[in-house]
C-alpha cells in the first residue's frame, strides 16, 4: 500500500508528543515481518498494553470432514443457519493451513471489538451497507466492496439499520496484497494493472475516544479466541501514519483484461496471499476473434483448487448454480463448462456475470457443517 497519514502526529517519530495537560500520548509501532515489512505508527491516549482482565474463550478452528471421493462440490450459502454480528455469524465452509473461507449474514452491530492476531482478513460485501470502525478510522462499505483488514487491527462491523449484510470472508494466515506482477520495484501499481491507487479507499474519518471504562476486545490467535478487557476505549488513536492500515477496493473499479481469444484466469487476479489468489470475474466484452469460443476450455487444476462465489448475473460456464452459491473444483481432476455452455457462448459479445474466485495452492478441506448446505448431485451435472 501507499503512505497515508491521519489525525495528529508529531513532526519526528519516537519523540515526545504531549497532550494539553502535559502527559504523553502513547506511541505504538505496528508492523509486519518484524521491522522489515509494512508498518504504521499510531498515537494512543492510553497504553495499548493496558489490560485489566484476560480470559480464554475457546477454540475457533473448524472441524473438517473425513476425506471422501474426489468430487466437484456445490454449496448454497443462502441457506446459512445463523445470523448475528460479524463475529458470531461466521460460518466456516472450507480451509487449509493458509486460509479459512466462509460466509456470514450480519444483521446487528458487534457489542464488543475484535482483532485477528493470526493474519489479515478480507470481507467481500455481497449486499448491504454500513461501516467498519477501526483503530485506524472508519470505513464505509457498500455492495461489491473488498474490505482488507490487516493483522492485529481492532475493529467492529456496524451494518446500516434495515440493511442486513451478506459477506464472503477470508481469514488469511498471511498478508493480503495486490498482485506482485502489477507493482514496480517501488510498490506502485503499473499502467497495465486492472486498477490503480486512486481506486483504493482508506479510512475516511478518524474518531478517537478519550474514555475510561471496561471494553472487551475478542482476540483470535493460535487457534483460540481470547477475551481482553481494556480499561479504556480501544479506539483511542489520535493520529497515525504509515503503510499498514485497512482499505477498500470496489469490484466495479476492476477493469477487465480481454483479448481476441479466451484469456486465462490470471487476468482476473485482484489480490494474493501466501499460497492463494483472489480473482474478480466482472461484466466484460467477450473475445473478438471471428472464431473465438468465449466459454473457458476444459482444464485440469494441476496445482490448485478453484472456489467460485456467485454474486450477480448468470455465470456463462455454469448451470444450476444460484446467487450466493459456492462451487469447489479440486485439483486432480479436470473441470470446465457444463453441457451446452460452450456452444451457447459462441457469437456472444459480452457477459454481465459477477463472481469472486479463490484459487489455493494447497488442497481445500470442507468443514463438516458445510454438508448441511450442499447440492450433493453437483458432481454428476456434466453427464449429458
Amino acid at each position: 500500500m501507499y503512505y497515508r497519514s491521519m489525525g495528529n502526529i508529531p513532526h519526528k517519530r519516537h519523540t515526545t508528543f504531549r497532550k494539553e495537560d502535559g502527559s504523553l500520548y502513547r506511541e505504538q509501532v505496528m508492523g509486519t515481518k518484524g521491522f522489515s515489512g509494512t508498518q504504521s505508527i499510531l498515537y494512543h491516549h492510553y497504553m495499548p498494553t493496558s489490560v485489566v482482565k484476560s480470559e480464554l474463550i475457546g477454540k475457533y478452528l473448524p472441524e473438517y470432514e473425513e476425506q471422501g471421493s474426489l468430487d466437484h462440490r456445490h454449496f448454497y450459502t443462502d441457506k446459512l443457519s445463523q445470523s448475528g454480528d460479524a463475529l458470531t455469524a461466521r460460518e466456516y465452509l472450507l480451509g487449509n493451513d493458509d486460509l479459512l473461507i466462509g460466509a456470514m449474514n450480519v444483521d446487528k452491530a458487534m457489542d464488543n471489538y475484535y482483532r485477528n492476531g493470526d493474519g489479515d482478513e478480507m470481507l467481500f460485501i455481497h449486499y448491504g451497507s454500513g461501516k467498519v470502525e477501526t483503530m485506524f478510522g472508519t470505513l464505509t462499505y457498500r455492495p461489491g466492496d473488498y474490505v482488507v483488514i490487516p493483522i492485529g487491527t481492532i475493529y467492529r462491523v456496524v451494518p446500516d439499520e434495515g440493511a442486513p449484510t451478506k459477506i464472503l470472508f477470508i481469514e488469511s494466515f498471511s498478508q493480503i496484497t495486490t498482485p506482485r506482477r502489477y507493482r514496480n520495484e517501488y510498490g506502485q501499481l503499473l499502467e497495465h494493472s486492472p486498477f490503480c491507487e486512486r481506486d483504493i479507499r482508506g479510512p475516511e474519518t478518524l474518531e478517537h475516544f478519550d474514555e475510561k471504562g471496561e471494553f472487551e476486545v475478542i482476540t483470535k490467535t493460535r487457534g483460540y479466541l481470547h477475551s481482553h478487557i481494556l480499561g479504556h476505549h480501544p479506539l483511542d488513536v489520535v493520529g497515525w501514519d504509515g503503510y499498514l492500515y485497512p482499505w477498500v477496493f470496489n469490484v466495479e473499479d476492476f477493469e477487465p483484461i480481454t483479448g481476441r481469444i479466451h484469456q486465462p484466469p490470471p487476468v482476473h487476479q485482484t489480490f494474493e496471499g501466501h499460497n492463494f489468489v483472489v480473482c474478480s470475474f466482472v461484466p466484460r466484452l467477450f473475445d473478438y476473434h471471428p472464431e473465438a469460443i468465449p466459454a473457458p476450455y476444459y482444464h485440469s487444476n494441476v496445482n490448485s483448487d478453484e472456489l467460485l462465489y456467485y454474486v450477480e448475473g448468470n455465470f456463462m460456464s455454469r448451470k444450476g448454480v444460484k446467487l450466493e452459491s459456492i462451487t469447489l473444483h479440486p485439483s486432480g481432476i479436470p473441470h470446465g463448462p457444463h453441457p451446452g455452455k460452450t456452444e451457447a457462448s459462441i457469437g456472444k459479445k459480452e457477459t454481465l456475470e459477477l463472481a469472486v474466485m479463490i484459487d489455493t495452492f494447497k488442497p481445500l478441506k470442507v468443514v463438516k457443517k458445510a454438508k448441511d448446505y450442499e447440492d450433493t448431485g453437483y458432481m454428476y451435472t456434466w453427464v449429458e
